[in-house]
């Protein structure tokens, strides 16, 4: 246990600090839950739902169609979380899209990448670990061409018009006062579920809270229970209208086996597609 200069113990402090935080924290949820409306915007049977978190002085009205060519076409039907994401963003607001891994939320991001593009706005791509930089550098510079990486480990084009860093090196930059944000229109955030670690999530905190407030952005999660109250958060410090679209749809389901030790193969032992447990599979497996 530390010990003060008189003898004293210093954890009563450091707790009473932590309980004044923690009161400071759950007023600025309050407030901002109380004066950020949602809308409900879509909820079908198409396992999609679409929210919306207006500022209070901003009016809902609905998203306007395309009545152009898009920014990029794809060689498939979208589904339809990707059909409202992508709305959200040919209307220039800012969208959280929640989804399970491979349900195809990059297919968002690269609308949005697209767009930028078009438009002659240079857009950052964040991920949070250098890996996953790397090969999305690879991935979109394969197919846009004009694309940087900046890692801290590697800097290649830094110039370009897409910009793919780690969340730490954009953090920097808004500390630095970085000049490139001053053409940046949208940051599209990988894998934003990451902010809820407990030892790296400040660093997503604080570059979205550093942010100019006339940049839209993308964010990409796996499906999160506090999808709403984080775009009221967002919405409350940019004063933008910021959407959620969620879908609980798993292209690949969920297969649950057994290897026993010593067994000779593999039993499955749930079957989402028919939500039960398979008892018998279990018995043999244990036998």
């Amino acid at each position: 246990m530390m010990q003060g200069n008189c003898g004293d113990t210093v954890e009563p402090e450091a707790k009473k600090a932590r309980v004044e935080t923690d009161d400071v924290i759950e007023q600025v949820k309050e407030t901002f839950e109380k004066t950020i409306t949602v809308h409900s915007i879509r909820t079908d049977n198409e396992n999609c739902t679409h929210e919306v978190a207006l500022p209070p002085d901003m009016p809902f009205e609905p998203l306007s169609v395309r009545d152009t060519a898009p920014a990029k076409s794809y060689p498939f039907q979208l589904d339809a979380f990707q059909r409202e994401a992508i709305t959200c963003i040919e209307n220039s607001q800012s969208v959280l899209v929640s989804a399970h891994t491979s349900a195809g939320k990059t297919v968002v991001a690269l609308y949005a990448v697209a767009q930028c593009l078009r438009d002659k706005q240079r857009v950052i791509y964040t991920s949070p670990i250098k890996a996953l930089s790397n090969q999305k550098f690879r991935e979109l510079e394969e197919e846009f061409g004009d694309v940087g990486l900046m890692t801290g480990d590697v800097t290649l084009n830094p110039e370009a018009s897409c910009l793919v860093m780690t969340t730490e090196i954009l953090r920097s930059m808004l500390y630095r006062g970085s000049e490139v944000m001053r053409e940046v229109g949208w940051v599209v955030f990988d894998e934003i579920h990451y902010m809820r670690d407990k030892e790296r999530g400040v660093v997503w905190e604080e570059t979205i809270i550093l942010l100019p407030d006339n940049v839209h952005h993308v964010f990409l999660s796996a499906t999160i229970p506090n999808a709403r109250q984080f775009a009221q958060w967002v919405c409350w410090l940019h004063r933008q209208p910021v959407h959620v679209v969620y879908t609980d749809y798993r292209p690949t389901p969920l297969q649950h086996f057994i290897f026993p030790v010593g067994g000779e193969g593999l039993y499955e032992v749930v079957n989402i597609q028919v939500g039960s447990t398979l008892l018998h599979a279990i018995t043999n497996a244990v036998a």
